[in-house]
């Protein structure tokens, strides 16, 4: 009976590790909210239940890379990487959504896709930026003052300068 209790104890604890990173919850794609946007919840995004599977993998992906440190070149020469600059974020996110094939400077970004806003994600490139809005919420590289790693923001920044593309369908 020992055993088993402590076999027990051992899957429970890979079960609730796997949800966490580095102490953060790190939300599945099962997790969701009934709202029309996603909502984040202690800096971290669950979209919504409506949300398409791609848009769900897209916001599992930049919750995965969330509070990493800003590192210029980041996510380019290594997708699994320590901090990423916004291009290698911004493509990280696409990549693991499967609406995207390889990684894409920020230049690349002012063609992909279509134009215009996308009903679910929509990407806002300039020469040297790059930044998504996925289910209404902003995932960007820029904070209020500086380039601090990819985050999900709550605060709004200005669009002006930005070209605006979505992936098609989406």
């Amino acid at each position: 009976m020992r055993g088993t209790s402590v076999i027990f104890v051992v899957l429970v604890s890979l079960c609730l590790s796997s949800c966490f990173r580095r102490g953060k919850p790190r939300h599945a794609l099962a997790d969701t909210v009934q709202s029309s946007n996603a909502v984040l919840v202690n800096g971290w995004a669950v979209p919504p239940q409506n949300a398409p599977l791609a848009v769900r993998r897209a916001i599992a992906a930049a919750n995965r890379i969330n509070g990493l440190p800003y590192k210029w070149g980041g996510g380019h020469a290594i997708l699994n990487d320590r901090g990423y600059d916004c291009s290698g974020a911004t493509s990280y996110v696409l990549r693991h959504a499967g609406l995207l094939s390889d990684q894409m400077p920020s230049k690349g970004f002012l063609r992909y896709g279509e134009r215009g806003r996308g009903k679910w994600i929509t990407v806002y490139a300039r020469k040297g930026h790059v930044f998504l809005v996925i289910a209404g919420l902003r995932f960007d590289t820029y904070g209020k003052y500086r380039q601090d790693g990819p985050r999900w923001r709550p605060e709004p920044r200005s669009y002006k300068g930005h070209v605006v593309r979505h992936p098609p369908g989406l």
